[in-house]
């Protein structure tokens, strides 16, 4: 079996590459968009670095010639100067497309997010739903797989919450009362892995989420428990948050935003958890917790 994945040097990215080397009979073309990422890949003789940019078709499909699987996890959350949720979400999703289109790929699998919708009012819930939407179009094999927050050794949502979780004092958007169901880092490579093996006959979208729901300021309150220490978490007011954010965001042209606030303060709630329909084990939230902190991210 051969996988192309694009995002290759992301932190979900990195850790599937590090699960797929255990894998001898899978080939895997890790696309990134410059030579600098190279280093930065797990080495293995089965992992073999290609550039890839969603402006030059050429470029990707050479990178899927002959690929059962592309995983496609390269998007953004917080926009910059020069990628935008326009470029970076929905059209590099439909180049992805096309060019897996044109190099006849068995199986699309899409990393999305918990809570994406082509009509939602947020603008990355929207791209991301926008995304799927040209994937489901394209008529390809596709299993599209939405996410919440990701915990694991190199994620950064975890090194957040063990600086946090480490501070004695804090103060977290809105108090942290919004609901999370944090997905170990690990779990979501193995639940990859696990299509590409078993491919659906047509499309599917999973939502996978971790096995607990835990407010944001609880997740901190229990990191800190495993850690020996405590923590008081104050609340900065998400109203407040959004006034100064706009601003910020405005002048430098990128960075945190209303509309990232709103992602990361929003509830994750999902009807049914994909984990049996995967096939796969979840991490209990406190053992991935414990993981993050001894690997001292």
């Amino acid at each position: 079996m051969k996988i192309a994945v694009t995002g290759a040097n992301s932190s979900v990215g990195q850790n599937l590459l590090e699960q797929l080397k255990n894998e001898p009979e899978i080939k895997i073309t890790a696309g990134v968009r410059s030579e600098r990422a190279f280093s930065g890949l797990p080495k293995s003789m089965t992992i073999d670095p290609h550039i890839i940019a969603y402006d030059d078709p050429a470029s990707l499909e050479t990178a899927m010639a002959d690929a059962d699987c592309v995983v496609h996890l390269a998007g953004i959350l917080i926009e910059a100067k020069n990628s935008n949720y326009a470029s970076a979400n929905v059209a590099a999703t439909a180049a992805v497309v096309q060019a897996a289109m044109k190099s006849s790929v068995k199986h699309l699998i899409f990393i999305s997010v918990v809570g994406a919708s082509k009509n939602s009012s947020n603008a990355y819930f929207r791209s991301k739903g926008s995304a799927e939407q040209l994937i489901k179009e394209s008529g390809l094999t596709a299993s599209i797989l939405r996410t919440p927050i990701l915990l694991g050794p190199g994620a950064a949502g975890a090194s957040a919450i063990m600086g946090l979780a480490s501070a004695g004092q804090t103060k977290v958007l809105g108090g942290g009362k919004y609901c999370m169901r944090p997905l170990d880092i690990d779990d979501l490579s193995t639940a990859i892995i696990q299509i590409c093996k078993n491919p659906p006959d047509g499309q599917v979208t999973h939502e996978l989420v971790g096995p607990e729901s835990m407010t944001y300021r609880d997740i901190i309150k229990k990191t800190a428990e495993l850690m020996g220490k405590t923590v008081e978490i104050g609340s900065v007011p998400i109203v407040i948050a959004k006034i100064g954010s706009a601003i910020a965001s405005t002048l430098k042209g990128g960075g945190m935003t209303p509309t990232v606030i709103d992602v990361i303060t929003k509830d994750e709630v999902v009807q049914t958890n994909a984990d049996k329909a995967i096939g796969i084990t979840l991490t209990p939230l406190e053992d991935t917790l414990k993981k993050i902190i001894n690997t001292g991210n």
